[in-house]
């Protein structure tokens, strides 16, 4: 074994440097080891109302009870979500800003080409929540009961069948697109201003077809006003396994809403695992999964990386239906 002469002078500087190191180590890792001392912001990027923000606040009272630190929900909504992602994009990444992020977040990079943020440099994936089931529905005279029937009809009848949705540029519509385009179909999109007058419409038999949260639509169908054909989820929905899906006659077709925890990029990795996985476990308490399945949700609870996957894929996919429809947003 090698022997070095002591040298005191030598001992000392690198005692003094190791000390140093260990300071500065332990620097870094205080705010992450204290988090959180002081309130945390939760930014959705909507209006006060509706399935989401329930799932919005009943989340921030449970993150409330296991961080012990109060957790606001900050209302920012505007620009089809843009202005509350921005907040969040622009917030100092030191874990005290988390943001609700719904299909939007996958959809607008494509519908609007001058975004104040880049989605995928500027925001970080914590953790999906959640997933909502969107339906293709018929009213009861179109002669079609299935897929495949649909899709055989589409050709026989090109530029005849036509889907309402609750407006342009909105998860439902670029469904519609997409299996139009993965099918090889020709299907008129018919938008309008939210889910009920779509709704109306289709049961009144004014417009054949209707894409829609399958939550919202299921009343028609259980009074015999609407068919349901398929879900657009890529698997089955588990409080209702019955129903088919689009992607068992089309593989690969997926088109769902989904809605997750986002923040400003750079926070340390160390802390976003431990928020995902406190997310996590509080998505799967069973009172909030409870509710969620009556809100027409299935609750998720995914780690950073397979969120951040998902919205890869689905930044791509949309993008692809997006330039192959032409749509564009006035």
């Amino acid at each position: 074994m090698p022997h070095f002469p002591s040298n005191p002078r030598r001992r000392t500087a690198l005692a003094a440097l190791l000390a140093s190191t260990a300071a500065t180590r332990l620097s870094a890792a205080q705010p992450e080891a204290a988090w959180p001392t002081r309130p945390i912001k939760l930014i959705v990027p909507f209006a006060p109302g509706g399935p989401t923000d329930t799932i919005a606040r009943m989340l921030a009272e449970k993150m409330q009870a296991a961080w012990k630190q109060p957790v606001v929900v900050d209302y920012k909504p505007g620009g089809g979500t843009i202005t509350g992602t921005s907040t969040v994009a622009k917030a100092p990444p030191d874990g005290y800003t988390l943001g609700m992020a719904i299909s939007a977040l996958m959809i607008n990079p494509s519908l609007q080409p001058s975004l104040p943020y880049d989605t995928r440099k500027d925001l970080a994936a914590v953790s999906q929540v959640a997933l909502t089931h969107f339906g293709l529905f018929a009213h009861p005279s179109l002669p079609v009961n299935s897929v495949p029937e649909l899709i055989a009809y589409a050709k026989q009848n090109p530029g005849k069948l036509s889907y309402a949705t609750p407006g342009v540029g909105t998860g439902t519509h670029l469904a519609g697109e997409l299996l139009a385009h993965m099918a090889g179909i020709e299907l008129v999109h018919v938008p309008y201003k939210g889910s009920s007058p779509a709704q109306q419409d289709v049961v009144g038999g004014r417009v054949p077809l209707l894409f829609d949260v399958m939550f919202s639509a299921l009343p028609f169908v259980e009074d015999k006003r609407l068919k349901l054909i398929a879900l657009a989820s890529p698997a089955r929905a588990a409080s209702k396994p019955d129903i088919p899906v689009i992607a068992e006659t089309i593989p690969g077709f997926s088109a769902m809403s989904t809605i997750g925890i986002i923040e400003p990029a750079g926070v340390p990795p160390e802390l976003r695992q431990r928020v995902a996985a406190d997310i996590g476990r509080i998505v799967k308490s069973p009172d909030l999964t409870a509710r969620m399945a009556q809100l027409g949700m299935e609750a998720v609870g995914s780690t950073p990386d397979q969120y951040a996957a998902l919205i890869d894929a689905e930044i791509d996919k949309w993008a692809r239906v997006v330039k192959a429809a032409g749509i564009k947003i006035d």
